[in-house]
């Protein structure tokens, strides 16, 4: 394949240069843009993108694991338009709204367990923050103030905000800002790929499962709590573990007396093949955080669903002891309306068992990919797939990216690892469109 000379850039069109002279772009050595420019969307539907050139490309990672049920999906477009003639936002200290007690109820009834109570923020690491710092304040509360340490996994992502950045462990984030985090402890991946040769993805979460418990053992007295993604670790490259890590790490935490907080940030809404990704291994965390999906991925919002046990403590005449955390947008109306619209998307098309039937297709059709030569554990997690790609391109992100591009695919690699994590209305023929895709890009690369 032939790749464009890095030395020479390429002129950028009106509006991705008035974007190259205000936008801050997340995630982007901005130099690079001069060789891949940005690509300027004027409007999105279904799983496609069309952009300003005319050229259109297939969502195969929903804008970032957000979007659910398309782009412009006239349910929610029509959910958002009527709540705009209502109120658009009032906040929730001291007041409330329709939109957010609703949504809070049937989060309360989907949720595993007894988590009934909902605390609302903007994103995903600001969810994370809450976890935190909830459960720091909640042993403070009853007693405990020395247990103000977390522990996470190996390779797990949380978040780039300083709380969130201190539990993650993906050195790219992490190393330029490592004098500002606190200190955390990172106990071993359960990720299959770690395994022996000849080893079961359950017996090598079982051992996992084992040094977790180790540590858990030896410091108790002073952590506050496990946080973890269940099932996927996705910045890290997708990487997948068996169910019966979570039901003992969820022992191992009831048993010393530590916090479980689930993110479920990127898995959570039906990616893993349940709604939560808890429901495999049919436990509660002590802490749950939602995000992306829970609006479709129209509007900013987040929610950590805790429990009864934890709300009450924080119950008192003194001020000091409220949770004294809040963000402007809180359970904003239009974002919790359009979250109620994509809850009732689940419901009326029972699109946990659609899902099922999609994935099956594409697990199908995708058997000529998982056995191409370039391609090394390809694997599968309900609506998420992943696999690693055999190159010495040091830029492989992103050439496949630009490959990707003329295959009329979004596509964004991480590091050497593929992944497609479509919205959930994709069809048959999209799906044979992202696999016959992806396999010329191996073939050309």
């Amino acid at each position: 394949m032939t790749k464009t000379n890095p030395d020479t850039p390429i002129a950028p069109s009106h509006l991705q240069q008035r974007s190259l002279e205000t936008v801050w772009h997340p995630c982007t050595q901005m130099k690079q843009l001069e060789t891949y420019p940005l690509i300027p969307v004027i409007s999105g539907k279904g799983v496609w993108l069309h952009a300003a050139d005319g050229n259109c490309y297939l969502d195969a990672i929903s804008s970032w694991w957000v979007n659910l049920f398309g782009h412009s999906n006239a349910y929610i477009n029509a959910a958002i338009r009527d709540q705009l003639e209502k109120i658009e936002h009032v906040m929730l200290a001291g007041f409330t709204h329709e939109p957010v007690v609703a949504l809070s109820e049937r989060l309360k009834n989907m949720a595993p367990g007894t988590l009934g109570h909902c605390f609302y923020a903007s994103d995903g690491a600001s969810a994370i923050e809450i976890a935190l710092k909830m459960s720091f304040h909640y042993w403070l509360l009853r007693g405990q103030p020395q247990k103000n340490r977390f522990i996470s996994l190996q390779n797990d992502y949380h978040g780039e905000t300083l709380g969130a950045l201190s539990v993650t462990d993906v050195a790219i984030f992490k190393q330029t800002y490592a004098p500002l985090l606190n200190p955390c402890v990172h106990v071993p991946t359960p990720d299959w790929r770690y395994a022996e040769p000849g080893e079961s993805a359950q017996d090598y979460a079982i051992r996992a499962a084992a040094a977790l418990e180790r540590h858990v053992a030896e410091n108790h007295a002073q952590i506050a709590a496990l946080i973890l993604e269940p099932l996927v670790q996705g910045a890290t490259g997708m990487g997948m573990y068996h169910p019966v890590y979570l039901q003992r790490a969820r022992e191992i935490c009831h048993q010393y007396q530590i916090h479980m907080i689930a993110d479920e940030i990127a898995v959570g809404f039906g990616r893993t093949g349940t709604l939560f990704a808890c429901n495999q291994a049919d436990i509660a965390p002590d802490f749950l955080c939602l995000s992306k999906g829970l609006s479709g991925g129209y509007l900013p919002l987040s929610v950590v669903m805790t429990t009864d046990t934890v709300y009450q403590a924080f119950y008192d005449d003194k001020i000091a002891h409220s949770f004294l955390h809040s963000h402007s947008h809180s359970g904003n109306a239009l974002a919790c309306r359009a979250a109620l619209a994509t809850l009732d998307i689940f419901e009326q098309n029972q699109i946990i068992d659609a899902n099922k039937i999609k994935a099956a297709y594409l697990n199908k059709i995708a058997a000529p990919l998982a056995a191409h030569p370039k391609v090394i554990d390809f694997r599968n997690c309900g609506m998420i797939w992943a696999f690693e790609v055999e190159t010495e391109d040091a830029d492989f992100a992103a050439t496949c990216f630009q490959a990707g591009l003329k295959q009329k695919l979004l596509l964004r690699p991480l590091g050497k690892t593929i992944y497609f994590m479509p919205p959930y209305i994709i069809n048959e023929q999209e799906m044979d469109l992202l696999i016959n895709g992806t396999l010329q890009i191996l073939d050309t690369l």
